[in-house]
């Protein structure tokens, strides 16, 4: 089985910083991207972050400048750094990555059970 967990969410005033933390573990081959989504209340599921196996990211306009998507690839973890918190940044942040399974072939595409992360104003 693979998972990724997340951790890190919580509550944090306006202007604040907090750490999003996602491990993949289970029976892994490779890890392709990985990235961070996150969904407001009665809002879709928006993308975060992505970043690929080489380090290349991709940002959403709206945390460009304020939010900061690494990954360690030794211990198949992806990080979510956010300075500058805005209360619009408040959601349920969801782990996704792109995950060859041990003896598979080709990669599938998990998600976390994602963290909450809330920016009181």
């Amino acid at each position: 089985q693979v998972q990724l967990v997340e951790s890190g969410g919580g509550l944090v005033q306006a202007g604040g910083s907090l750490r999003l933390s996602c491990a993949a573990s289970g029976s892994i081959f490779r890890i392709d991207a990985m990235g961070w989504y996150r969904q407001a209340p009665g809002k879709p599921r928006e993308l975060v972050a992505t970043i690929t196996s080489d380090g290349l990211t991709n940002d959403a306009a709206s945390v460009k400048g304020r939010f900061t998507i690494s990954r360690d690839n030794a211990k198949n973890t992806v990080y979510l750094q956010m300075n500058s918190l805005k209360p619009e940044d408040t959601g349920v942040y969801y782990c996704n990555a792109d995950i060859t399974k041990s003896g598979s072939l080709y990669p599938r595409n998990y998600w976390g059970q994602g963290t909450q992360v809330t920016v009181s104003s």
